[in-house]
């Protein structure tokens, strides 16, 4: 595309046009049909590249095709958006948007993922540290993919959780967002320790055994029945570590840590056979005899449990069935006597020296 030089027309001056000069006596340009009928094409060449239909009555295709034909090289635009309220998501909105859910609860509905929007970039990043719940929610039928391995189809809403939490979306213009990336990509339902005792953004929550809506939480639900770990309420005592099936209509239980030592399953080794996942599992209590009035030799026998004698081995700092943590507690005379020698029966138990750091689950 360039000015008409090559085009003879009147007024034109190195093919560039001029206003008349009536002083001067010289007309203004005359645009040369050939010129004009180019700069048309040109513009027609842009709007068809883009898909759209030309229409001589729309003024506002040219502007449209150049946001396709960018957004389908780069579907992110230089857009920046900040709510602090719930609200729907226009097309020109989609870019970066901050939101700051520290006064309430905020709901954000993305446009509907159609064949008009095309294929479009978002990142959603929380703002604020509360407490509050911020949902991205997918418009009408639409669905974001993520945890497609629990549900193929995706799921209806995310959550961002802490501040900081990002997730970038992309949509497939056929009623799909797909995770482009996240700030965390950590495995659901991962257990670790944190050393701070506030919670991470990222979609974490504390390792507590608590109660959570089925419909709040519909990928850790699924997770939760699929993991092979899922057990009742009723059956939760000494199984603490595992999922549990909640009210059994609207609410499921997260698995409970605090306080406990993790142990890794045995699966078939033989080392800590019989175990199911998830069960908890009581402290080894040690055990020796020695010789009357502590006099005799130490006695040849030993026992790693002595539930079989009716103790507690439950790991608690107090006395348990008169069990005590540590030192000589079944002196002669009592109902742990091992022998007609006033043989004295010592205890232990061998907790190892440790640390102890907030423990934290992936819920998102």
């Amino acid at each position: 595309m360039d000015y008409p030089k090559s085009v003879p027309s009147v007024g034109l001056v190195d093919g560039r046009f001029v206003d008349e000069n009536p002083v001067a006596g010289t007309p203004g340009s005359l645009i040369p049909a050939v010129w004009g009928n180019s700069v048309t094409q040109e513009i027609l060449n842009v709007i068809t590249g883009a898909g759209l239909a030309a229409a001589e009555a729309d003024t506002g295709q040219l502007l449209r095709a150049i946001q396709s034909i960018v957004g389908n090289a780069s579907p992110m635009r230089s857009v920046v958006t900040r709510l602090t309220a719930s609200r729907a998501l226009t097309d020109p909105e989609l870019g970066l948007v901050l939101i700051d859910g520290g006064s309430s609860a905020v709901t954000v509905t993305l446009p509907p993922a159609n064949a008009a929007l095309g294929v479009r970039d978002v990142i959603v990043r929380r703002m604020d540290n509360s407490g509050n719940r911020l949902i991205v929610q997918a418009s009408g039928s639409d669905r974001i993919r993520f945890h497609t391995h629990l549900s193929p189809s995706g799921y209806p809403f995310l959550v961002l959780m802490g501040g900081g939490d990002w997730w970038q979306l992309r949509s497939d213009a056929a009623g799909s967002w797909w995770p482009v990336g996240r700030f965390d990509n950590t495995p659901l339902g991962r257990p670790f320790f944190e050393t701070t005792i506030l919670l991470s953004p990222g979609g974490y929550g504390a390792l507590n055994g608590t109660v959570m809506k089925r419909a709040e939480w519909p990928w850790l639900w699924d997770h939760a029945q699929l993991s092979g770990m899922l057990g009742t309420e009723a059956a939760r005592a000494g199984n603490e570590g595992k999922w549990t099936s909640g009210d059994g209509a609207a609410t499921f239980r997260g698995p409970e840590g605090r306080g406990e030592f993790l142990r890794v399953l045995d699966e078939g080794r033989g080392v800590d056979a019989a175990r199911a996942m998830g069960s908890f599992q009581v402290g080894s209590t040690h055990s020796y005899a020695m010789g009357a009035n502590g006099a005799g030799a130490v006695g040849a026998w030993w026992s790693d449990s002595l539930t079989s004698f009716g103790a507690d081995t439950r790991e608690e700092p107090q006395y348990v069935s008169g069990l005590y943590n540590g030192g000589p507690v079944f002196p002669a005379g009592t109902s742990y006597q091992r022998d007609a020698a006033n043989a004295l029966l010592l205890a232990f138990k061998s907790r190892p020296r440790n640390i102890a750091y907030p423990g934290r689950i992936k819920l998102i």
